[in-house]
């Protein structure tokens, strides 16, 4: 797991392991606060372990900025902390998390020590303040990426734990495209110092225009791209022609996984496509796409 001090009392954890996802901790002189989790059990029990033994403070709270299990499936190991979130982001983990996590644990025994905790505070609009210290915590809703996304602000440093809403390549799959333009266009207005994403590396501030940018023009370009294939004859071959660097990205990106999440961008926006067409979300008719991409 790598570590970095962000700012003062301000550290961001990246897992070595999982999709290069990130959690981080705002640190007071009585008790700290989590911003997420991370994927595998062990990886949090050294965040939990850096936070009580090397700054000698106990998690009182954690915040999850969505329902996603990468993100909020480690809650259960800073026990007696007290979890935040949207409201939307428990409804999700009381609806969906625990059948999620049964089928996990089926299919790998490291999630067998982890137990489903619902956050305890919710919000739906505006913005809830934690005071950690000598630190102010603003938490307001961020959706695209997922319909529950929250970020975190660090007022006094201008650091954004921003979630999933901002990665190395726009991932849309469970959110809309166009709350995720919106969103991003808001964070790029903030006159932040730091963007922490939800996968990938510290944003830094002279590079924070340029991620708004490309991440902008990547969702542009590959909406724009599919709704071009979906009126070719030949939808299947002019959807695989859609590759990530046509739409301004590298495969490279999050350790080789950036290529992946891209097929299943174009899938999803296919699929958005047809559902408009048909007026009903819900289709029996074959995804011609379902094995091919």
């Amino acid at each position: 797991m790598q570590r970095e001090r962000v700012s003062e009392n301000v550290y961001w954890f990246q897992s070595d392991v999982y999709a290069q996802v990130t959690a981080g901790a705002v640190i007071g002189p009585q008790w700290a606060v989590m911003i997420d989790t991370l994927a595998l059990p062990d990886e949090s029990l050294e965040i939990r372990n850096f936070i009580e033994s090397s700054l000698g403070v106990p998690v009182r709270y954690v915040i999850n900025t969505h329902y996603h299990a990468d993100h909020s499936w480690g809650n259960c190991f800073f026990p007696g902390a007290t979890v935040i979130s949207s409201t939307a982001c428990r409804m999700e983990l009381m609806t969906r998390g625990n059948a999620s996590l049964e089928a996990a644990k089926k299919q790998n025994p490291i999630y067998r020590q982890v137990k489903m905790i619902h956050p305890h505070i919710t919000f739906s609009q505006g913005t809830i303040t934690l005071r950690v210290g000598k630190k102010t915590l603003d938490m307001f809703t961020t959706p695209g990426h997922s319909y529950d996304g929250i970020s975190v602000l660090v007022e006094e440093d201008r650091v954004l734990f921003a979630g999933d809403v901002f990665l190395p390549l726009p991932y849309m799959v469970d959110g809309d495209p166009d709350e995720m333009t919106t969103t991003i266009k808001k964070i790029g207005k903030m006159g932040l110092e730091n963007i922490i994403q939800g996968h990938g590396d510290i944003v830094l501030r002279g590079e924070i225009d340029d991620a708004v940018k490309n991440n902008l023009a990547y969702i542009s370009s590959v909406r724009k791209a599919v709704r071009q294939a979906a009126r070719r004859r030949n939808v299947v071959d002019a959807l695989h022609a859609i590759d990530i660097e046509s739409c301004g990205k590298s495969r490279v990106l999050l350790g080789g996984l950036a290529n992946e999440l891209h097929k299943r961008n174009i899938r999803f926006l296919y699929q958005q496509i047809r559902s408009e067409s048909t007026g009903d979300i819900q289709t029996d008719k074959k995804d011609p796409l379902e094995e091919d991409l």
